[in-house]
């Protein structure tokens, strides 16, 4: 039995309330189903500036009546200090998933990205601090290893910042740090290398590239690669980032408090690859596309050329182990994405 299948039943067992920022996002509705599946109470807390109601109203489909009478919503921005230490009364577990997270977003407007991801992530330190909370998770991203050319990314290793956006979440992490050394506030901080999955919004200029590509497929329009498709990314499955938050929050090893760890599966996809993964999966269903091909363009700003994430830490130290390689996570995510296309 992996470590987190013994949690599963474990907190199937024993009953805690966590918090959820941006539970009407991708990851946050991800995060807010899981945990309601295992009878734990959940406090959503979002503004829907990238969040959706929809997100929630399906995770309502989803769990049964009982379990979804566990879950407690509060709209709200990360701005109001106020509504922050409300939401955080009476909660073991913080799990803070709320940001702006794009990288030409933060390029073109860096004084919201700031507002959202660095004073709202102060916020909500500052009041899992009062709060006593047991323990604050919070969502930092890939983006931080910037210029460093080494593969695989070891965390411990990184580079100039290439976007604002990566400058939020390294200022994140360096708020947790001093957390931790100030107040004893127990912070775990996981690098997202690429999430993909089912509730993750294929519209709009700053959409993920696997649903975005996915939609355009299905209606026939141009993919667009930027550069020659020799990027390569490490994907990684939702129920891969679900999992690592569970056991940052209750892992009771105290070696794995106040550490970061990459969340990934340590295996390359190039853009070209990812392609060809998607367009032989949709085909069958879209005749359209068996001699569709690709349309290339230039390099994006600010973007990094290759991604590989080191997941040696999270494995010995959180007992991490991902359930889905990309071409798993694919076939998982399919048919919802085939849903709701445009």
């Amino acid at each position: 039995m992996t470590a987190y299948q013994q949690l599963q039943k474990t907190l199937t067992d024993s009953t805690h309330t966590w918090l959820v920022t941006g539970a009407a996002g991708f990851i946050g509705s991800n995060l807010v189903e899981t945990l309601l599946k295992l009878n734990q109470r959940v406090v959503g807390f979002d503004n829907f500036s990238t969040g959706k109601q929809a997100n929630l109203d399906e995770v309502r489909t989803l769990v049964p009546a009982r379990q979804w009478r566990n879950f407690r919503f509060v709209a709200g921005d990360l701005g109001d200090l106020k509504l922050c230490r409300r939401v955080c009364r009476g909660v073991h577990f913080v799990l803070h998933q709320a940001a702006l997270g794009s990288v030409p977003r933060s390029i073109e407007d860096p004084l919201t990205s700031n507002a959202s991801n660095i004073t709202g992530f102060l916020n909500m330190l500052i009041a899992a601090r009062d709060a006593s909370v047991r323990r604050f998770v919070y969502a930092s991203s890939s983006a931080i290893y910037g210029d460093h050319p080494g593969l695989p990314k070891i965390e411990d290793r990184i580079g100039g910042p290439l976007s604002p956006y990566a400058v939020t979440k390294y200022v994140n992490e360096l708020y947790a740090a001093v957390f931790g050394r100030c107040y004893g506030t127990e912070t775990i901080g996981l690098r997202y290398f690429n999430v993909f999955g089912p509730r993750q919004d294929p519209e709009g200029p700053y959409a993920a590239v696997i649903p975005k590509w996915i939609d355009a497929m299905i209606q026939n329009r141009p993919v667009h690669i930027n550069g020659d498709g020799k990027t390569s990314r490490d994907f990684c499955y939702v129920a891969n980032a679900v999992q690592a938050n569970l056991l940052a929050a209750t892992s009771r090893r105290p070696k794995a408090v106040g550490q970061i760890y990459n969340v990934a599966v340590n295996e390359r996809t190039t853009l070209n690859t990812l392609f060809e993964l998607l367009r032989t999966r949709l085909a069958p269903h879209y005749p359209h596309l068996g001699s569709y091909r690709p349309t290339y363009r230039d390099f994006r700003e600010g973007d990094v050329r290759h991604s590989l994430a080191d997941i040696s830490k999270a494995r010995r130290r959180l007992g991490y182990q991902p359930t889905h390689r990309v071409d798993q996570g694919l076939d998982a995510a399919l048919d919802w994405y085939r849903a709701h296309a445009a």
